[in-house]
């Protein structure tokens, strides 16, 4: 594709940088260790969002449990999709150097998670230390709602333009992941 794979990891940082991951640098396309070659838990969950957001279908493969193709057949080894319904990916890794690793991802009522585990010890360690982020981050977090799309926040003043004043909206709707309990403590300024 980009005609060797030191070329590809060039683009594979560029993409990186266009996701804002700042501390992520690339040197091969298949993570195994190399010199230089380093990311961050919140670069990782950077790159899990857009992967969620951006590509929907694609992103759908990483909730099976089992893939067969020519009479084989591999089970996912993000073994937490087969103890909670609620997550739905992501990716496993492990080398001597970065430990046993898990990016995982879950919806439940709306509100998805993402966790990044880097360095445990056992495939076993990763999986629970992620089952702990992810239950605290569904016990003590809610989604709030805070604007439509398209609802009118604020108008401006259009100087010598074809009307006097628009409004403002947002494409999409806004919502935030706030501590539960929290809500009327927000104050939104425009």
């Amino acid at each position: 594709v980009a005609g060797g794979e030191s070329a590809f990891a060039d683009i594979m940082n560029q993409q990186a940088f266009l996701l804002g991951m700042r501390d992520t640098h690339f040197k091969n396309a298949t993570g195994w260790p190399a010199e230089g070659h380093l990311t961050t838990a919140y670069d990782l969950s950077l790159l899990a969002r857009a992967l969620i957001n951006d590509f929907p279908e694609e992103y759908a493969l990483y909730s099976e449990k089992q893939f067969s193709y020519n009479g084989i057949t591999q089970n996912n080894r993000n073994g937490l999709l087969w103890r909670d319904k609620y997550v739905d990916g992501i990716k496993t890794g492990h080398t001597n150097e970065a430990g046993y690793c898990l990016v995982a991802s879950a919806l439940r009522d709306g509100m998805r998670l993402v966790s990044v585990v880097m360095g445990a010890s056992s495939e076993r360690s990763r999986e629970q230390e992620t089952q702990k982020l992810l239950s605290y981050g569904f016990r003590y977090y809610e989604n709030h709602d805070l604007y439509q799309a398209g609802e009118v926040l604020n108008t401006s003043k259009v100087w010598g333009g074809a009307e006097s004043e628009i409004n403002l909206v947002l494409k999409e709707p806004l919502t935030l992941t706030i501590p539960k309990g929290q809500r009327d403590a927000l104050n939104a300024k425009i």
